[in-house]
């Protein structure tokens, strides 16, 4: 995989240029992602989908940015939509309706009406209340909306609990001892037509396994609702390949792609188109975040780094306990390093990006929060009325703007005062 960050004559680099110099142009904090690290990840995908009957729909809820979400469109990537504003987007960056698919459990019926008729590819439905009113607002438009069955299997993803998807316990899905009599209700709805399965049990995950666990109990489901008269086209297997913040040790893309697509094989079931909807190993190492040292805090107990970033900035360390690597952008030689817990000026003590970080600092140093691509803008908010970060795209020795920042003016101007 690219290195897209990584030091040259002892400064970090993004792709071609500087960190240190995207920082001084355009203030921190700042998240940069590469565009070379974007693409070698979607090929990774793409090489392994070669020859099989397979499609990649980019989860855009990992970074919705309109600038990556164009990266994808160009590669020719679906897309995996939660909301109607992702909707939005997608066809904003370039996408293409019938690529896309939408999931979420929570489908307003004006959401429904505008992917019906923007003619996405497929709608991801949830529950039995949500296939009831998918088929009356098909019906009020006059068209015939395609479904598949978020079919929740059971399965233990490994992963952290706010992330995994497919167990019993968890909101996503329709229960696996309901869904062949929940298919045999949607076969009696003349406003929708079934299309396929769905199954997704969770976010970083690290073993292939479970992903085999629970496609061995869809294909048992496929097995009774064909049987029951619902042809299965395609079988979606989600998303949720992890990445490295840390020591962990996921599957390479190509390998966790090819073992899906051979078990298919070897289950006799070959001849289907499989879907994916990878996010976080698409976009995850492809984006860091820049901030600046503002304080060295000493302590009896704790050394602390205060940083011009925050949990309004970077919220997975604190909704999650989520680790992420933080390096110097210029590190320092010949002193001794210091234990440091990184924490931002949001008043909250839950306010830390990193703990136990070995560093040589200074106030004015510029740190850099790896794998920071998935799962930190578009989780971002103006907590403490804190403008949110800018967005850099890198492509070389181009830096494309992204997003600019925002302003206080920005934040305040859909608000008033009371009248005199």
């Amino acid at each position: 995989m690219v290195n897209a960050f990584a030091y040259v004559n002892g400064e970090l680099h993004a792709e071609r240029v500087p960190a240190g110099q995207l920082a001084e142009q355009y203030g921190t904090p700042l998240y940069v992602y590469s565009r070379a690290a974007l693409t070698d990840a979607y090929q990774a995908y793409a090489s392994a989908c070669t020859g099989r009957r397979a499609k990649i729909h980019y989860a855009v809820k990992a970074n919705s940015n309109l600038a990556v979400l164009n990266v994808f469109a160009r590669l020719g990537a679906g897309f995996d939509i939660v909301s109607g504003g992702e909707l939005a987007r997608v066809l904003a960056a370039g996408g293409k309706p019938h690529d896309v698919v939408f999931s979420g459990v929570g489908k307003s019926t004006a959401e429904m009406r505008i992917a019906l008729d923007a003619g996405v590819r497929c709608f991801n439905v949830e529950s039995l209340a949500e296939l009831a009113r998918l088929n009356q607002v098909a019906g009020e438009s006059g068209q015939i909306a395609p479904i598949s069955l978020r079919v929740n299997p059971d399965v233990d993803a490994k992963t952290h609990p706010y992330i995994s998807t497919g167990l019993k316990a968890n909101k996503f899905g329709v229960a696996f001892d309901d869904a062949r009599a929940a298919y045999r209700a949607a076969l009696g709805m003349k406003h929708l037509r079934i299309a396929g399965i769905d199954c997704h049990i969770g976010s970083q995950i690290t073993e292939i396994s479970p992903y085999l666990d629970a496609i061995d109990k869809v294909l048992e489901l496929v097995a009774q609702v064909e049987a029951d008269g619902a042809p299965i086209g395609h079988i979606d297997v989600g998303g949720g390949l992890g990445i490295r913040y840390d020591d962990e040790t996921p599957p390479d893309i190509g390998t966790f792609v090819k073992a899906i697509l051979d078990h298919f094989d070897r289950r006799g079931h070959g001849h289907r188109e499989i879907w994916f909807e990878p996010g976080r190993s698409l976009v995850g190492n492809a984006g860091i975040l820049l901030t600046r040292v503002e304080y060295l805090k000493p302590g009896a107990v704790k050394h602390f780094a205060i940083v011009d970033a925050a949990m309004n900035d970077l919220a997975r360390p604190a909704m999650y306990d989520a680790y992420h690597a933080v390096d110097a952008v210029a590190p320092r030689d010949g002193q001794p390093p210091v234990i440091y817990d990184i924490v931002g000026p949001v008043c909250e003590s839950g306010d830390w990006l990193a703990r136990d970080q070995s560093l040589v600092l200074k106030s004015g140093d510029l740190l850099a929060i790896r794998s920071a691509g998935a799962y930190g803008f578009v989780m971002s908010s103006n907590y403490n009325t804190r403008p949110r970060a800018a967005e850099l795209l890198v492509d070389g020795a181009r830096v494309h703007v992204a997003r600019r920042r925002e302003t206080l003016a920005q934040l305040m101007d859909d608000e008033s005062t009371l009248p005199d």
